[in-house]
Parts: C-alpha cells; sequence; structure tokens
C-alpha cells in the first residue's frame, strides 16, 4: 500500500486538532503541547524528522507522570498526534489504531475528567477531512477491544468508515 504525504498530513493535523482539544487537563507540563506543535508544523508542510519523534516519545512520558488518567490519556493523545506523521503503509488492523488513536483518547481524556466522551467524538466526526476517511477505508477492519476505550474505537472507526457525523 501507498501513503500519499498529503493524507498523512491531513491525519496528523486532524489528530492535532484533537489532541489540542484536551490539552487544558494537562497545564503543567510542555511536552504533549510540543508533540500537538510537531504535528501541525508537519502538518503544514515540514519535514518527518526525528524531532517530530522526539515529540512523540516526551509525550509518552509525560503520559507516564501525568498526575490523574484524564491527563494521561490527554497525553497519549498528543503522542497519537506526533505518531501519525509515520502511518505504516501496511494493510494491518493495528495501523487502524493509529489513525483513530488520537482522537479516541481525547474523548477518553473528556470522559475521565467527568465530561462528554460523545460530544468529543462528535466533534471529531464532524472535523475530520475527506483524506482521513479515505485513508482509514484503506485499512482492513481495527480490533479495538472490549475496554471502554476499545468502544470509543469502534463508535469511531465505524462512523469515519461510513461517512456519519455522530
Amino acid at each position: 500500500m501507498e501513503l500519499d504525504l498529503d493524507e498523512l498530513r491531513a491525519l496528523a493535523g486532524w489528530t492535532a486538532d484533537c489532541a489540542a482539544r484536551v490539552l487544558p487537563l494537562i497545564p503543567d507540563d510542555p511536552r504533549p503541547a510540543a508533540a500537538i506543535a510537531a504535528a501541525r508544523e508537519f502538518a503544514a508542510g515540514a519535514p518527518r524528522t526525528k524531532a517530530l519523534r522526539t515529540a512523540a516519545w516526551g509525550a509518552q512520558a509525560a503520559a507516564t507522570a501525568a498526575p490523574n488518567p484524564a491527563a494521561a490519556a490527554a497525553a497519549r493523545a498528543a503522542v497519537g498526534a506526533a505518531g501519525a506523521a509515520y502511518l505504516h503503509p501496511l494493510e494491518s488492523p493495528h495501523q487502524v489504531k493509529h489513525i483513530v488513536g488520537p482522537a479516541q483518547q481525547a474523548a477518553l481524556a473528556r470522559e475521565l475528567a467527568g465530561d462528554s466522551a460523545a460530544a468529543e467524538i462528535e466533534w471529531a466526526l464532524t472535523h475530520a477531512p475527506p483524506e482521513v476517511r479515505t485513508l482509514l477505508n484503506r485499512f482492513p477492519p481495527g480490533k479495538p477491544g472490549k475496554t471502554r476505550l476499545g468502544a470509543l474505537h469502534r463508535h469511531l472507526e465505524s462512523a469515519l468508515r461510513q461517512g456519519h457525523l455522530a
């Protein structure tokens, strides 16, 4: 499978926007914000560099050090946003997690913070560019598991594949 750089840029931009919405849940750690900024730079045309991966690893460390589960999920959304530029061109269900992961983590972060996961999913679906839907439909169905995070994944993946807004 070939992945077009413009598709990856659209994906990175959308995932960065999803992750940025929950950034206020982790105000005392700059690493997730740096990962989102790196993803946005790539989405705007910057090359994929080691700095993008380094920013993702920094956000992962922030998730591990997060003071609560909502902050950890928000940081993982930032990890996924920075990693979106490196989606692998493999026809594997695992790659689907890289496409919907930042949005599902953002929804989980909202829910863990006492807000609505459904509203966050609706926002993500409404703001997904056509390239994300097209890209997702080139991969086989994901295997999200039976956890709450898996339920959020199933909802996002299904709606994106079908073109539904919510």
